[in-house]
């Protein structure tokens, strides 16, 4: 199945950081519109849980550190073993630093915010991009509005700086073989990443919007980026 053909017919979507906030609202808004999903976190019993509520036939459940190459690339196997081909991947994973600044920050999180929101995408990519090239598919990440903007010695605007760069130049790789990829910028998203609520803020439901409105773009646009603000 091609990218010309793919329209808005159902589709396998790869979703990275599944269980909770942005990745758990988009497998349940990408099931409600009938795509399957291959749904991976660390998590299990919460993954297990999204099966449970919305299908084994619908998603299949993996779970998996996505800053580990081989477990990523376990994933994809399984996925492509259980629904046969690959459409879209969202490489979501992502995480957030506790202790801002360069001088007074902690080089061990810094590590774990690089594995994550770094590496753990290019693995992500590196391990998708055959079966995307197959089907003319689409692959979607999330930066940051902190990945549009300088903040003061912020190893985790830097992290965003870099998903937000390679989501640019992976665009240009795809398009040779007509493949879409779509970066997604938010700001501020009520999420688990906070530690109080931000209810004032997005709701992961709004990423999970944006994500379903590039998906659906017909074939010949490629929404190279969707840039989502609270509104107030």
């Amino acid at each position: 199945m091609t990218q010309e053909t793919m329209g808005n017919a159902s589709k396998v979507v790869l979703v990275t950081g599944a269980s909770s906030g942005i990745g758990e609202a988009t497998v349940k808004s990408l099931v409600a519109e009938g795509h399957r999903v291959i749904a991976t976190a660390r998590r299990k019993d919460r993954l297990e849980a999204l099966v449970d509520s919305l299908g084994s036939e619908n998603v299949l459940a993996v779970a998996a550190d996505a800053t580990d190459y081989d477990e990523q690339a376990r994933v994809v196997k399984a996925g492509i073993e259980r629904f046969g081909r690959l459409d879209v991947a969202f490489a979501n994973a992502g995480t957030g630093i506790s202790q801002p600044g360069t001088e007074k920050g902690d080089p061990a999180e810094w590590k774990r915010v690089i594995d994550i929101n770094v590496n753990a995408l290019l693995w992500t990519a590196h391990v998708t991009l055959p079966h995307l090239r197959e089907t003319g598919g689409h692959f979607i990440l999330t930066s940051s509005v902190a990945g549009r903007d300088t903040h003061a010695g912020s190893i985790y605007s830097s992290s965003k700086w870099f998903a937000y760069g390679f989501g640019q130049n992976l665009a240009l790789e795809m398009a040779q073989w007509h493949g879409r990829c779509t970066t997604i910028t938010p700001g501020m998203v009520n999420t688990a990443f906070f530690d109080q609520p931000k209810p004032d803020k997005l709701d992961p439901q709004d990423i999970a919007d944006a994500v379903l409105y590039a998906i659906n773009a017909a074939p010949r646009a490629n929404i190279r980026e969707v840039h989502v603000m609270p509104s107030y």
